[in-house]
């Protein structure tokens, strides 16, 4: 696994420049039920959690009971709520509730770690001495992608948000613009590749230390 990373320019070519990982930056021993537990709760939060639906108490319709107890030949009946009944309420239908998990910080920190080595034993890690585009244009964030030969599935990492870098990739459904200190563990193995600015790097090294 490499411990040091060749910075590139923005068209792709090696600047010279080296960045060495410390080793308080990687974990590749333990790790893997932290990165499990992280994405799991990352999905949770993200779930809604507002499908419901009416129970025979809150369906709208008569209390009476629909014909008398006995002499019909039917059987019977006390309300036409009865979930039996067609237009009648659900019995032990979804109601809304809150998915959202907890996991401690320390397993956060962990997981984000072994996710982030990951990654770079996989060689999908493109560091670049900064990222400016002179216009906020789609076509110019493809083709610094393409000059550093990583497509159009990324994540890109920086330390701050430039404007024109943002929506120059909003309209790619695969590329995200993050600071690099909000980065999580589902994002860092959700895409093919992971561009990171040398300022970015720092900024996340300092998170997973």
């Amino acid at each position: 696994m490499a411990t040091t990373l060749t910075v590139k320019n923005s068209a792709g070519a090696d600047t010279g420049a080296k960045i060495d990982i410390q080793e308080t930056w990687l974990e590749s021993v333990k790790g893997e039920q932290a990165v499990k537990d992280s994405v799991v709760a990352f999905l949770a939060r993200m779930r809604a959690g507002t499908h419901a639906t009416k129970s025979r108490g809150m369906v709208a319709c008569s209390g009476a009971k629909p014909w008398r107890q006995k002499g019909t030949g039917r059987a019977r009946s006390g309300t036409a709520s009865s979930p039996v009944w067609v237009g009648g309420g659900v019995a032990f239908g979804p109601r809304p509730r809150d998915y959202s998990k907890s996991v401690n910080k320390k397993v956060e920190r962990l997981a984000l770690r072994r996710a982030f080595t990951d990654r770079l034993e996989a060689d999908d890690l493109v560091v670049v001495d900064k990222l400016e585009l002179a216009e906020p244009k789609t076509k110019l964030m493809l083709e610094f992608l393409n000059n550093l030969g990583v497509g159009d599935n990324a994540l890109v990492l920086v330390e701050e948000y430039d404007e024109n870098v943002d929506l120059a990739a909003r309209n790619l459904p695969n590329v995200l613009v993050l600071k690099a200190s909000s980065v999580n563990t589902y994002l860092m193995l959700l895409f093919k590749k992971i561009v990171i600015t040398s300022a970015g790097l720092e900024a996340l090294g300092n998170r997973l230390a």
